[in-house]
């Protein structure tokens, strides 16, 4: 097997889950030399981030833009050690087209920072010392990610990440640690703009899983701002599907091994030493046991502590059992006729509706839109994707699952068509997802998305670790700093190969 660090080969190592985090860990520890086996029960790489096909349609099944690309972004930093081509992409401008209720003109969240100040400023008029604040907080918080901190940090060598990422100017960030989005807008007076708080609402759902009266300011610093060159959102060019894929060609160039369509059904612990894990080939029923020098979970921390079982430590179980309810997702994937896109649709449009329907947990849809010419639909055809937040609970609970996911589609595609041209002519493939369907494909528990919520208690130095309260037992994901998307699991990712391989 190549080492490319030179000297003998290096331990054995198991990742559990062949989401990006997955992925990513794996690929980045097969190029540094270490034996590598990922095991997932899909039946395709990516988690969230992967693809399935329908009448020539091909729709992203979560997520569906990136972050990172740009030089110096995350993405840019790992393809770039595995010596791997970074997939085509373009840059979405504006990030995202988001409608009010009420409202036929949206608010533009340009990529251009002078344009998108100069649509705030003229959006939610005396706000600019609040953004002021927030373009500030993200310039030092994001230098400071750069320089590889380990948040939490749970033993001296993390300490030790921790302390050298810190510089002067990182400084200005600690003052607002324990301070919430909604604070900040009280302290500039702003509490009573409903129309700015509706706006945060909306956005910080989507990064954070919460609203802006809980999301981390620190947090939301660079959620709203990561958006603006020289950073920004990517539509990748064919699929989402493409980044898995390219990870995945790295890790087995280096001697990796991914097997999808296995499950791991148990995390074997000895001596406070996590030590093997229980796989079942789905195919063919036959169950064994793998051993490893470490065992990288790339799954909620929910799903961590079920597959540790009754080993699973009395406190981390209990502060996992008081987390706050997790989001799940309804989606709604329609593969149209072109004609049904109105002309310079933006790639990804947010609408707030008046409460009124069965449309989630905010009456909102996040929204992606296919491009010409982007691999996701043939000539003369678009793909439509239509995402809200929902209690997972609902689509468990409920009597009539099928009714529930048909009332939902039909309220979907009936708020979309007050924005899109959706009649029987030009609508030629409708599917829907809901937790249930997240819980099957991705085993995710009960079918949450997005991670935990960036709250003050869950966020940077008061989330879940990486590194576990068992020894060599790695946590990867949207559970861990610095949050979801597929940027943030790699951040994830990254951490913990440096941890192993420090």
């Amino acid at each position: 097997m190549p080492n490319h660090r030179g000297g003998k080969t290096k331990s054995r190592v198991i990742i559990i889950g062949a989401g990006i985090g997955g992925l990513t860990a794996g690929a980045l520890l097969a190029r540094r030399g270490y034996s590598v086996l990922i095991l997932d029960q899909a039946l395709v790489p990516g988690g969230c981030a992967s693809t399935f096909k329908r009448k020539g349609f091909t729709f992203d099944v979560g997520a569906t833009q990136v972050a990172g690309l740009e030089p110096g972004g995350i993405h840019y930093r790992i393809f770039s050690e595995l010596e791997v081509d970074l997939p085509p992409a373009t840059p979405c401008d504006p990030a995202c087209a988001v409608f009010l209720p009420g409202e036929n003109t949206p608010i533009n969240v340009w990529r251009d920072p002078q344009k998108w100040q100069e649509e705030r400023q003229r959006q939610f008029p005396g706000s600019e010392p609040f953004w002021q604040l927030i373009a500030e907080l993200f310039q030092a918080s994001w230098k400071f990610q750069g320089r590889d901190p380990v948040l939490p940090p749970r033993n001296l060598w993390d300490l030790w990440q921790l302390t050298k990422a810190v510089r002067p100017s990182t400084l200005i960030t600690v003052p607002y640690t324990l301070f919430t989005v909604g604070d900040a807008l009280r302290a500039y007076k702003l509490a009573d703009d409903q129309r700015l708080r509706t706006f945060l609402d909306l956005q910080l759902k989507l990064y954070s899983q919460v609203d802006a009266e809980e999301t981390a300011l620190l947090y939301a610093a660079t959620a709203l701002s990561v958006s603006q060159e020289p950073q920004g959102l990517f539509h990748l060019q064919g699929s989402m599907q493409v980044l898995s894929d390219r990870l995945v060609s790295a890790l087995e160039r280096d001697g990796g091994q991914l097997l999808m369509r296995h499950t791991v059904e148990q995390i074997k612990v000895a001596q406070g030493k996590a030590k093997a894990v229980v796989i079942r080939n789905q195919k063919t029923g036959e169950t064994w046991t793998e051993s490893a020098d470490h065992i990288i979970a790339n799954v909620t921390v929910q799903n961590l502590v079920k597959l540790l079982g009754e080993k699973a430590p009395s406190g981390y179980k209990k502060r996992v059992a008081k987390l706050p309810s997790a989001s799940g997702a309804f989606v709604v994937y329609l593969g149209v006729d072109a004609s049904a896109i109105p002309v310079d649709c933006p790639p990804h449009l947010q609408f707030m509706y008046d409460a009124n329907g069965p449309i989630g947990e905010n009456n909102s849809l996040f929204v992606s839109v296919s491009h010409p010419g982007d691999g996701r639909a043939t000539t003369g055809k678009a793909t439509i994707i239509a995402s809200s937040f929902v209690d997972p609970e609902t689509w468990w609970q409920t009597e009539d699952y099928e009714g529930l996911k048909q009332k939902y589609t039909e309220d979907a595609i009936a708020r979309l068509a007050q924005y899109f041209y959706l009649k029987s002519e030009t609508i030629i493939h409708v599917e829907a997802a809901t937790p249930r369907t997240f819980a099957h494909y991705t085993a995710r528990d009960r079918g949450i998305v997005g991670g935990i919520g960036q709250r003050i208690a869950t966020f940077g130095p008061f989330g879940f670790g990486n590194r576990t309260p068992i020894d060599h037992l790695w946590l990867v994901g949207d559970s861990t700093h610095p949050g979801e998307g597929t940027a943030g699991v790699s951040y994830s990712a990254l951490t913990v190969v440096r941890q192993i391989d420090g």
